[in-house]
């Protein structure tokens, strides 16, 4: 925003940990198959190294972590297997609907994961009604999140300033990516990701932190920015 209190224009929402409960889902596909193939990987390293992650840059992360690159057919086998986990067992957060539903300012999204992955999720949540012809993916920039070009690439394409976009993230890479694009940003901490131990590093301060679709629809409520709240 531009510093003056006035309230954003647009409201910039990541997808996988925001929109959708997916993260751990992920982190369950990946770390199986990445056992299977001789890459053992903890929760833990799951969350340092991959979360947030486009799957090139994760790919390249295991290549450093292991000495080695992952199988050429990894990619694909893996894509395969989540979606068909997605397809069967993602949740849209709850609450989420609700929220969009009343939700006044423009609002888009912007997410690392792919055009496919997007289109998944979105069907299999319910919720692509609400984001038909707003939605903005790392294939469309050169550089992915913590980078700012994503965020930037979805405010020129809605025809608004970065300094008055607010973004809505749940990971570390994507909180640096909104700050480095000069935008508010919000942390949802409300994903099953952070119950199992999902934390900001002590360097990274966004400007709110919210639990939950409740406490992030009384903020939107509080900037003007929604017709109502959650009820209690």
């Amino acid at each position: 925003m531009d510093g003056t209190g006035s309230a954003p224009q647009l409201v910039i929402f990541d997808c996988d940990g925001v929109l959708v409960d997916s993260e751990m889902l992920s982190a369950g596909v990946l770390m199986a198959m990445m056992t299977e193939d001789g890459f053992p990987l903890s929760e833990e390293a799951f969350r340092s190294d991959f979360l947030g992650r486009s799957f090139a840059a994760a790919a390249l992360r295991a290549k450093e972590r292991f000495g080695r690159p992952l199988p050429e057919d990894f990619e694909s086998r893996y894509r395969d297997r989540l979606f068909v986990t997605l397809e069967a067992e993602l949740k849209p957060m709850a609450g989420v609907a609700e929220v969009l539903a009343e939700l006044r300012s423009p609002f888009c999204l912007a997410t690392s994961s792919s055009p496919r992955r997007l289109s998944l999720s979105l069907r299999a949540s319910g919720l692509a009604q609400f984001f038909e012809g707003r939605c903005f993916t790392a294939s469309e920039v050169q550089r992915g999140k913590p980078a700012p070009d994503l965020f930037l690439h979805a405010a020129a394409k809605m025809g608004i300033a970065p300094a008055a976009c607010l973004v809505i993230e749940d990971s570390e890479l994507g909180v640096r990516a909104g700050l480095a694009a000069g935008m508010e940003v919000w942390h949802f901490a409300g994903g099953c990701h952070v119950r199992a131990g999902y934390r900001l590093p002590p360097d990274l301060t966004p400007q709110r932190a919210l639990p939950g679709m409740r406490e992030l629809a009384a903020a939107f409520r509080e900037l003007g920015l929604s017709s109502s709240a959650l009820s209690p």
